[in-house]
This record gives C-alpha cells, sequence and structure tokens, in this order.
C-alpha cells in the first residue's frame, strides 16, 4: 500500500504536461536569482554554484567517486595517520599543523556530502567541529601556536601555525560545509576571523612567515567576497582591499612582455622579496621564465585576478588571465592541458612532470573564473584538463599517484632524472606511490573530481540552469520562480558524442537552459523531444530559452573530428574532440621499497614497442589514415585504463630504430631532416585517450616513407 502511496505521489508532484509552448509568455520568468548572487557593488556573476550534493555523479563518475571514497581519500586518516591522524594540529594535537590535513578535508568533504556517504561525512566532522569550537576570542582559526619552537619530527610540518596560507585551505572547506548544510556558526566563525584578519594583516602580511601566502591570497579573497553576499558586512569589502594589496601581483606579472631578466636558478620564485614586492623583480617576471614560478602558486594564481576583478572591473585582470593562458601553453604546455612544471615551470619538452597538486588546483581556479565570467575558454580547458591529465595521475584503486607524469612517459622507475627535484626527491617523482616525490599531492588530489562533480551545472542568474562540463550525473533544483527541476543526464561523454537530458518538473514553467558548445564541435545539433530545433550559438553557449513542461528530453549531438596539433620541436598529436590520444603501449608493474621514507612504490615498465612515429600522410589527412574504433562499453564501466579504454584509433606509424631512451626517458630524436624510413618499418598502431594511459607517447616524431 506505501509503495502504491508513494507513486500516486510522485505522479501528482510531477504531473505530465506534454503541451509544447513558445516563450511569449514574459510574466512567468523569474528575473531574481535563486542562488547566492553577487551583492553590489560586486559585479553580478552569470552563474550561481548550487548548494554541494544537489549534483550527484551517476555511471562511470560514481564508480570514480566509490573508488575515492573506498581508496586514499575516504582512508587517508590511517593510510597517512602520522600526518593526517589524531596528533593533527587541526584536530588540537601536537603534530603536523600546516596544509596537508586541510587539503585532504578540501576533498573528503564534497566527495562525503556528494555521495551523502555517512561514514565519510564522519570523518569529516571531528575537523570542522574542532575549528569551530576553538576559535580564540581574537579570532584566530586554526591549530594552536607552540610556546616554543616544536622539536622537529621526520615528515611533519609542526612549526609556523599562525602561518596564513594554511587557514585559506580551511576556509574553503567552511564554505563548502555551509553549503551543504547552512550551519550558521560557520558565518559567525568567519565573520570573527575576518575582523581579525582586518586587525592583523596590517601587522602581520600574509607572507609573514612564508610567502606562499602571498602568492595564494586569492583563495582567501574569494571566501572574503562569498560571506560578503551573505551578511553585507562592508568591513569585508575593506578586508578585500588588503589582501588584494598584499597578494602577489598576477595581474601585472602576466600582462609582462618578454625580456633577457632570467631568473638565476630554478628555485628564483622562493627568493622574491616579500611584501611590500620589489618592483624591478615584478617587471621582470614573466610567465616565459624557466624557475620564475612555482607550478602550483602559477595554478592557484591563475584565477586571482578574476576574484580581484568582482570588485574593482578592471579589464586588465581578465586580459591578464587570457595571455597567462596563451603563454603557458607558448612556453611550457603540453597536450593534456597542463604545462611542464616540476616544481619550477620547466619548459614545455613532452618529459618534463606536471605536478598533481598543479591539476587540482587549476581546476579549481578554471571553476571559479567560469562562474564568475560565463567565459568558455575557462569551460574547454577544464574539460581538457579533467578528461585528460586527471585520470591518468592516480592508479585505479586510488590508492597510488604520481607526484609528476609527462605527456610522454616510457618508463616510471626511480632512475629517471628530468626534473628540477630529482635528486630532493631521491628520483620517486614519477612512480606511483603515496609517500613519493612530495607528500602534498598525496593530500591535494581529492579535490578534483568532487569540485568537478559540483560544477557539472549551475543555476543562471535569472532562474535558469547551465550545463557546461558533460558528464552522467543528475541535478536537483529551482528553476523559474521556484519551480523543482530534476534533470537527469545520460551519456558516454567525453568518448561518445552524444549527452541525453530528461527533464521532471513540479509544474510546467519557462526558463533558459544553457548548453555549452566546445570550441572544438563544429557542427552541433539539438533535438527537443525527437525533433532537431535551429538555434544560434552566442560566446560558445546556445540559450534554449522557453516553456518546459515535465518529461522533456534534449539531446546535444556535438560530432568529434580528428585533429593534428603542434608540440614541442614540431612534434604531432592526434586529438578527437574533447580528448588527446597517445600511443598505447602494454606494461608491468614492478613494486619496490629501498628502506627509506618513501616507502613502498610501483615502477612501471614497457612490454611493447613506444619508439612509434606518425607518417606524414597521417598529419596531412587524418580522416583518410585514421579508422576510429568504439569499443562495446556500458556507461557504468570504469574507462580509465588501457584494458577498458571506450575508443581507440587505429592507423600505420614508422618505428624509429635509433629512439632510444636515456634512464628511462623518451628524449625526442632530430627527426626534422631525416632520410625517409623504408617501408618495411610500416607498422600498425593504436592509439587510446590519453587518460586511459599510464606508459604513453602523446607528442610524435613525424617521417616520410620511402616510395
Amino acid at each position: 500500500m506505501r509503495v502504491l502511496l508513494a507513486f500516486f505521489s510522485v505522479l501528482l508532484f510531477f504531473g505530465c504536461n506534454t503541451n509544447e509552448a513558445t516563450s511569449d509568455k514574459k510574466t512567468e520568468r523569474s528575473t531574481l536569482a535563486l542562488y547566492l548572487q553577487n551583492k553590489a557593488p560586486l559585479k553580478e556573476n552569470p552563474y550561481l554554484e548550487l548548494p554541494l550534493g544537489a549534483i550527484k555523479p551517476k555511471a562511470w563518475l560514481e564508480d570514480q567517486l566509490q573508488r575515492m571514497a573506498n581508496g586514499m581519500t575516504g582512508n587517508l586518516d590511517s593510510i597517512y595517520g602520522d600526518v593526517v591522524g589524531k596528533r593533527n594540529g587541526w584536530l588540537g594535537g601536537n603534530g603536523d599543523g600546516w596544509e596537508r590535513g586541510p587539503y585532504w578535508i578540501d576533498g573528503l568533504l564534497p566527495l562525503a556530502y556528494i555521495l551523502n556517504d555517512e561514514k565519510l561525512k564522519e570523518k569529516v566532522r571531528p575537523w570542522v567541529e574542532w575549528t569551530l569550537n576553538n576559535q580564540a576570542e581574537n579570532g584566530y582559526l586554526g591549530p594552536v601556536p607552540f610556546k616554543e619552537k616544536p622539536v622537529y619530527e621526520p615528515g611533519l610540518q609542526r612549526d609556523n601555525r599562525m602561518d596564513w596560507w594554511p587557514k585559506m585551505v580551511m576556509l574553503k572547506i567552511l564554505q563548502q560545509y555551509y553549503n551543504a548544510t547552512e550551519d550558521k556558526r560557520v558565518i559567525t566563525a568567519l565573520t570573527k576571523y575576518f575582523k581579525y584578519q582586518l586587525q592583523e594583516l596590517p601587522k602581520r602580511p600574509l607572507d609573514y612567515l612564508s610567502f606562499w601566502g602571498n602568492r595564494r591570497g586569492g583563495d582567501n579573497l574569494q571566501v572574503v567576497y562569498w560571506l560578503y553576499n551573505i551578511t553585507g558586512d562592508k568591513f569585508l569589502l575593506d578586508l578585500g582591499k588588503i589582501i588584494q594589496e598584499q597578494t602577489f601581483p598576477w595581474t601585472e606579472v602576466f600582462l609582462n612582455e618578454e625580456n633577457n631578466n632570467d631568473p638565476s636558478n630554478p628555485w628564483y620564485y622562493g627568493q622574491m622579496k616579500r611584501y611590500p614586492f620589489d618592483t624591478t623583480e615584478i617587471e621582470n617576471l614573466t610567465i616565459s621564465k624557466i624557475g620564475g614560478m612555482h607550478t602550483v602558486n602559477l595554478a592557484q594564481g591563475l584565477k586571482e585576478p578574476v576574484v580581484a576583478y568582482q570588485a574593482d572591473l578592471n579589464q586588465d585582470h581578465l586580459k591578464a588571465v587570457k595571455k597567462a593562458f596563451a603563454d603557458i601553453k607558448k612556453y611550457h604546455g603540453q597536450p593534456q592541458g597542463m604545462y611542464g612544471g616540476d616544481e619550477p615551470l620547466h619548459g614545455n619538452n613532452p618529459v618534463q612532470g606536471i605536478e598533481f597538486c598543479a591539476i587540482s588546483e587549476e581546476m579549481f581556479s578554471l571553476e571559479t573564473m567560469l562562474k564568475i565570467t560565463g567565459d568558455m575558454e575557462f569551460a574547454d580547458q577544464l574539460e581538457r584538463i579533467t578528461y585528460n591529465a586527471l585520470p591518468t595521475q592516480a592508479s585505479d584503486d586510488y590508492m597510488s599517484r604520481q607526484y609528476f607524469q609527462a605527456a610522454n612517459q616510457i618508463e616510471l622507475s626511480d632512475k629517471l632524472g628530468t626534473s628540477f627535484e630529482s635528486n630532493n626527491h631521491q628520483h620517486t617523482d614519477f612512480v606511483y606511490g603515496t609517500a613519493t616525490g612530495y607528500p602534498c599531492c598525496t593530500t591535494n588530489m581529492h579535490q578534483s573530481w568532487p569540485k568537478f562533480v559540483q560544477n557539472l551545472f549551475y543555476a543562471t542568474k535569472n532562474g535558469g540552469i547551465a550545463a557546461l562540463q558533460y558528464a552522467p550525473s543528475e541535478v536537483t533544483m529551482k528553476v523559474a520562480n521556484g519551480v523543482l527541476l530534476q534533470m537527469e543526464e545520460k551519456t558516454g561523454y567525453p568518448f561518445r558524442e552524444t549527452v541525453h537530458f530528461k527533464m521532471k518538473l513540479s509544474k510546467e514553467a519557462f526558463f533558459p537552459f544553457h548548453l555549452r558548445i566546445p570550441e572544438w564541435a563544429k557542427t552541433p545539433s539539438i533535438l527537443i523531444n525527437g525533433r532537431e530545433v535551429k538555434f544560434s550559438v552566442e560566446n560558445q553557449i546556445v540559450v534554449l530559452d522557453r516553456k518546459w513542461n515535465n518529461g522533456d528530453e534534449i539531446t546535444l549531438k556535438l560530432p568529434m573530428e580528428l585533429k593534428i596539433s603542434t608540440w614541442y620541436q614540431f612534434t604531432k598529436t592526434v586529438e578527437r574532440g574533447p580528448l588527446v590520444y597517445s600511443l598505447k603501449i602494454d606494461h608491468r608493474l614492478a613494486e619496490k621499497n629501498r628502506g627509506d621514507h618513501f616507502g613502498t612504490f610501483t615502477e612501471v615498465y614497457p612490454k611493447t614497442d613506444w619508439n612509434m612515429a606518425l607518417l606524414n600522410t597521417v598529419i596531412e589527412n587524418p580522416s583518410e589514415n585514421i579508422k576510429i574504433i568504439e569499443k562495446n562499453w556500458t556507461h557504468e564501466v570504469y574507462p580509465w585504463n588501457i584494458e577498458n579504454a571506450p575508443i581507440q584509433l587505429e592507423l600505420n606509424g614508422v618505428q624509429v630504430d635509433n629512439w632510444k631512451a636515456v634512464n628511462g626517458v623518451a628524449v625526442i630524436p632530430g627527426f626534422w631532416g631525416a632520410p625517409a624510413r623504408p617501408k618495411d618499418k610500416l607498422a600498425p598502431i593504436v592509439l587510446i585517450p590519453y587518460g586511459c594511459t599510464t606508459l604513453r607517447i602523446t607528442e610524435f616524431p613525424v617521417y616520410s616513407v620511402k616510395n
């Protein structure tokens, strides 16, 4: 009987109405934002974040998050207990008290609430409760400072407990916690803390204990503005000006033109003068410099000009970020969307690594900038990183990770010595481990996928819905004048071309539905309830503005064309749609433990040939010379490994005998002007999505073949 009553209740709530209507009934439209919007004088934002937990992953994306829950993300307190266990300073202990504890919770908290996992919420709760319940009278938040300098313990960061930088991570955590729970204690605690900052920053600037605080001040600033939008307290705008003044001048640096004043060593970024900044140093620094910037600082700093733009509306902020992305690609870029930075910026050779923390932080920066600007260039870049760089750097069970990954990696062992940190980290940067390389990424890798899920859908500023990233998911939200919408998204994207949406509405309503058309999609089509509709694209957005009915279905098709892109020393990469493709290299695993503090790690060695090149005929006409094979794949199956890759490209390549590994590294051969290869060196090769690979060649040399 209860089942029948529930069924009829659902029918009543989602009363079916199949009548289509045009969008001329203006009086039923919402003109007010249904979710948190910027208050004046801050700039109005085009896209508004939904409450944490409103968006749920489905199919393979849900599996991805469950693997995290069962892996390191859900169990780091036991796996890495010395650092994030009960002794952590953010739990009141006398152990580690800097960034790594908050880093972990910054990913665990959104994972817990997106999955609605009570066990994970219980792991989050002590960190939030201790922070809220142990705020000092003067407003200070965080680990209790030691009266005397603590005794050093290997592997722990016990000192500098009053450093502003780790507090910025906890600010993000508290913001997310409020977005999930609306716990008013967060507003009280943050108001008190920001009053403390207003009083203290003139005496103790963001970088008074470490330079990290001035590079990452944008993280602090965005939470200040978020709180202002809730409380309207004017002192927060005054605090914002102080934070902006003390933050590294990213806008100015990004706008600087190339010059001949190069850094003197790879760690120059940590040797620059702190606030107040040295004018000459700032004027000389550009993104082109190797060693001029720390890779994670850059990833976080990218959003700072856009966050600041909300208050002062200086167009230079937007110009600076656009120029920054262009310069990153030119001087350091790799096809998966990231850049050579290990840990300093290190050029665009495809064997240079990129830190996992940089992936996590650049994704968050892009998500932040997208909501503020509505600029789809940021959405395209987010998609590229998420569906190429992100999946490959963690193991399938999410129990280990690489500190660095590279576009071309044909061996992962402790022989590799290409990074600036090779000696400092005893050559463990590229292997899969827990504490290998440097352990910051062990705690900071967890925010990437959950926050991507949180940014699949947005509310628009006028009561609509926007889908700006595509993945199997479901969202529940308010539209129009408070009508309840449940939107289901079924798709095999990014491996398939079709994205299908179905609406459940509490009643018919007029509202806009925004769909992003990726830059690479040249011939998109849209069907509503099975009928193709005409549409216009403006700034890569289609706005379907009409009356919607319960049960309406929208199908977006994004045909994916093959494309060849050019990278380091004129090497070539094969792309199709949102995916970058790499050589499929079978591999074997070898476990190793050297008896040092890096612990047990996994090395990876090739089992099949990797020294393959593309043919000039493929470059000249990819559509005629590459065969696209869609494998039998259900959307529920985890796709991100060599066995499950849902799609592959088949083509002829050529083996390059004189392309040899140097200490496990695939150094690009001198292929320009080389004689044509004999036909007997032709060989069929298979390319699979970059994110499905462990070993790979992504940037290929190109050869011709003798007739």
